[in-house]
């Protein structure tokens, strides 16, 4: 009834059936991980938002003037004055002398600071 190569062409049927079956329930497996994930970045994303939505409520001056004034006493706290972050003594301000032709601009700029090149392309 059956030949040999009956038998075998069912076989490799039914090997192919299942081969096709088992990478078909792969791939699904695989899909489900992929959903799990993305769900999983869109709730830390909407997370990051929230943190952000509130952090921008919390820092807001009007905020934070209110609680500076209700816990004064607790806080002790002063205003800030320039000298306490640096001393205008202290920063190095150098002085250039135009006349002095060892500082004189740069790479052939004129004393009034715009370039001496003439180009010809508008008239004088």
């Amino acid at each position: 009834m059956f030949r040999t190569t009956d038998i075998v062409l069912i076989a490799v049927m039914v090997s192919a059936a299942a081969f096709t079956y088992q990478t078909k329930h792969a791939a699904e497996d695989e899909l489900r991980a992929l959903r799990r994930l993305e769900s999983q970045i869109r709730f830390e994303e909407e997370t990051a938002d929230l943190l952000r939505a509130d952090w921008s409520l919390l820092t807001q001056p009007v905020r934070l003037q209110a609680l500076v004034t209700t816990y004064q006493a607790e806080l002790n706290l002063q205003p800030i004055d320039a000298r306490q972050i640096a001393d205008p003594a202290a920063i190095p301000m150098p002085a250039v002398d135009l006349d002095d032709p060892a500082q004189a601009p740069p790479d052939g700029l004129a004393a009034s600071g715009t370039d001496a090149t003439t180009t010809g392309s508008t008239p004088r």
